[in-house]
């Protein structure tokens, strides 16, 4: 009130009232504006209240907006043959409601993400839904009213997890299919069922991951770290790209780590050698192999949506976080123990 008082806008009755020195005016378009005579400047913002309008409606009948020689706005009044530079849609002015975006930060979860948003005519699939970032992803978008499928390798656990989504809300529409990414013959299946239930698909989600794996190779032949994180995400959204354009507009979602940042796919000679992707046991580092599976990830995600958005379909990538406390340094101690002492300083699942 000090500020008001020494400034002089407390001498009005109405706090939409303007002090002196002030005048409204409005654009072509309908904004109000407040012009100070005194300093010679203008401004968006009421110098009291701090809000914002603009008028509501077209102008009343007989009224005309014209231009005047210097260019000046000026309203007439045919019927009472007058003219006048104020706006006579500014008696009937409403507050601009712009609601800011809200920022997220470490401390927001997916809930807040998604606050106040319904989402009961989506189908969102999640692959590793069935713990950590996942679950957490499958349950928020099920507590707003999405159709979501936990698509899991371990059948048990994902039935677990949609059970655990059902209690808290009885309503909640969530369900459990069998996907093992590091089997490109189940992520056929997979698809094929999916698509013989003629559901749409607005979001995919490609979160499943293994990290610090011991070497070993799947079915298929492959290292199983890049068949897993990379590979069977990309051979999934290859057989769902028909349904994902018939449901736009959708999205796909990927999953990655700023970890992609540590290695590359050139070789010694320059050019980029594919070998590196699925390595040898002797040439095999764990954390290396997960890092190049995410620059895939990268790459893919760019790639799919140059040639998906002409269509609706959106594809991003993200780093979910460092240190995020999930389950999936469990396979080496040395990292386990690492996200042990971190613990306290991350976001835990």
């Amino acid at each position: 009130m000090a500020a008001l008082k020494y400034s002089g806008m407390d001498d009005t009755d109405s706090e939409d009232e303007l002090p002196p020195g002030w005048e409204e005016r409005s654009t072509t378009d309908g904004w109000v504006y407040y012009a100070n005579h005194e300093e010679m400047k203008t401004q968006w913002e009421h110098p009291k209240t701090g809000k914002k309008k603009r008028c509501a409606g077209a102008l009343l009948y007989g009224w005309e907006q014209e231009t005047d020689d210097k260019g000046q706005i000026l309203y007439v009044d045919h019927i009472n043959k007058r003219s006048t530079f104020f706006d006579p849609r500014q008696a009937f002015t409403v507050e601009d409601l712009q609601v800011k975006p809200k920022r997220y930060d470490g401390n927001s979860t997916a809930l807040e993400v998604l606050h106040a948003r319904d989402l009961s005519d989506r189908v969102v699939l999640v692959t590793g839904a069935n713990s950590g970032i996942g679950f957490e992803t499958a349950r928020s978008f099920a507590l707003h009213g999405a159709h979501v499928i936990l698509a899991c390798r371990n059948q048990s656990r994902a039935s677990k997890a949609a059970s655990l989504i059902m209690e808290e809300w009885r309503k909640a529409r969530v369900e459990a299919m069998p996907l093992d990414l590091a089997s490109l013959r189940s992520v056929r299946e997979f698809a094929e069922i999916f698509k013989a239930r003629k559901l749409p698909l607005h979001i995919l989600v490609c979160n499943a991951a293994v990290c610090t794996q011991p070497w070993n190779l799947t079915e298929d032949g492959l290292e199983t770290t890049f068949q897993i994180c990379h590979l069977g995400h990309f051979y999934l959204v290859q057989l769902l790209q028909d349904v994902l354009r018939h449901s736009a507009p959708a999205r796909v979602v990927v999953v990655s780590s700023e970890s992609h940042r540590f290695t590359d796919l050139v070789g010694s000679c320059g050019k980029v050698e594919l070998s590196l992707l699925s390595p040898p046991q002797k040439e095999y580092w764990s954390m290396l192999a997960y890092n190049r599976a995410k620059l895939c990830n990268i790459l893919f995600s760019n790639e799919l949506h140059r040639r998906m958005s002409p269509h609706g379909v959106t594809c991003n990538a993200l780093h979910p976080g460092n240190m995020m406390y999930t389950s999936i340094h469990r396979s080496w101690w040395l990292m386990t123990l690492l996200f042990t002492f971190a613990r306290p300083f991350t976001k835990s699942m």
